[in-house]
């Protein structure tokens, strides 16, 4: 008798309610278009406010300027619970299941006629080339590195991932150069190409990197939800909310002109 009251109990804690949740505690970028800013309006705003509508409950932001250290100065330093926007294979933190896929592209004037497809263009040894860094070394991001193990080296321009903070369009910098004919090709994180792309005064055409140089250097990746390890529950809500609005979350995706390598829907 009293081995069958421990298992009820013992079934009982498996089921009890979960915490209730109060609000959404995120952390972003307060000027990183077109994933976040302050005012809202990036695409990773727009996807949070979604899963926290469905949650029913309100976002509650804490800005933080996503440079070296930023999971560890918010979301391990417990001043949020989630982090849009994440690689999936980030071991930093548990990762949901990925909401799209995307990768590098290729950025050129339609005006200059067929874009580039390959690192083994030969075209690339003499066009001007701008890059996505995050360093000075010129070999820290999968383009740099595809570059430089070619050689190509002396007719590249670096510009930061991080963009210049103070302008509103600070990432969007290496698409303009395209645009404006300071660089003849770009190299850019796909949602950064996509977004920027359309807000230039000239047609550009955006060409997806193929895959180079094995797996070591990978030009596309999974992008997922962030979230403390060992956070089961929490974890669950909000991959149940991800998945009951990928409809949603591909329409939004789509309206930033975010580059897809995986189907609409199938992200999840």
């Amino acid at each position: 008798m009293l081995r069958v009251a421990f298992c009820l109990l013992v079934l009982l804690a498996g089921t009890a309610a979960a915490e209730p949740l109060h609000e959404l505690r995120v952390c972003a970028d307060p000027n990183n278009l077109p994933f976040s800013n302050e005012r809202g309006e990036g695409f990773e705003n727009k996807i949070v406010e979604l899963i926290a509508a469905d949650l029913g409950v309100p976002v509650a932001y804490t800005w933080w300027p996503q440079r070296r250290g930023y999971i560890r100065n918010t979301l391990k330093a417990g001043l949020c619970d989630l982090i849009p926007g994440v690689p999936s294979a980030l071991e930093m933190l548990a990762a949901t299941a990925p909401y799209y896929r995307s990768g590098y592209v290729f950025v050129t004037r339609a005006a200059d006629g067929p874009g580039i497809e390959s690192f083994d263009d030969p075209r690339l040894r003499t066009l001007r080339i701008g890059v996505q860094m995050i360093g000075d070394d010129f070999a820290n991001t999968p383009p740099a590195h595809a570059l430089s193990r070619r050689g190509i080296i002396g007719n590249v321009t670096g510009y930061m991932v991080y963009g210049d903070y103070g302008r509103d369009d600070g990432a969007g910098g290496i698409v303009a150069a395209v645009a404006t004919g300071a660089v003849d090709v770009a190299v850019v994180w796909g949602p950064v190409a996509g977004y920027f792309a359309k807000h230039q005064p000239v047609p550009l055409i955006l060409t997806p990197t193929p895959p180079v140089d094995g797996p070591r250097l990978p030009m596309a990746f999974d992008i997922s939800m962030g979230i403390r390890r060992g956070e089961s529950d929490f974890f669950d809500r909000i991959s149940e909310a991800l998945e009951r609005n990928h409809a949603a979350i591909d329409a939004i995706l789509a309206d930033y002109g975010v580059p897809r390598l995986d189907p609409p829907g199938r992200g999840l």
